[in-house]
């Protein structure tokens, strides 16, 4: 099952896009090197804050195009992993081994993808 893990931002991340701290971006990388061993990792890399973003709205033909930042940060994305795991267990398992992603409280969320079988 392929799983998007999801690094959810926080002030911290969104205001003034402070940069994690050497030891956090070791500790990360011994992560990432863990679960690309495993054959866990597909792909993954994290976001600039959403003050360097756009977001386009539809509105049948109409489009309307919002600029950055967005409010509610606790629901803006700072980061994410695409995984291969072998159910919803392995996937917390592994979220739970991962050093925390920011310098104080942060949220991290799993979402299984959709696969083509899921539209047969």
């Amino acid at each position: 099952m392929r799983v998007m893990v999801l690094v959810k931002a926080t002030t911290e991340s969104e205001t003034g896009g402070a940069m994690p701290s050497p030891e956090l971006l070791e500790a990360m990388g011994k992560f990432n090197e863990a679960l690309t061993k495993a054959g866990v990792m597909l792909a993954g890399d994290g976001l600039h804050p959403s003050s360097k973003g756009k977001r386009v709205a539809f509105d049948g033909p109409n489009r309307t195009v919002t600029d950055g930042p967005f409010s509610q940060t606790n629901e803006l994305v700072a980061g994410f992993w695409i995984w291969q795991v072998k159910d919803m267990d392995d996937a917390v398992a592994w979220v739970k081994r991962c050093p925390n992603p920011m310098s104080g409280p942060s949220e991290i969320e799993i979402r299984p993808l959709f696969e083509a079988s899921d539209f047969a």
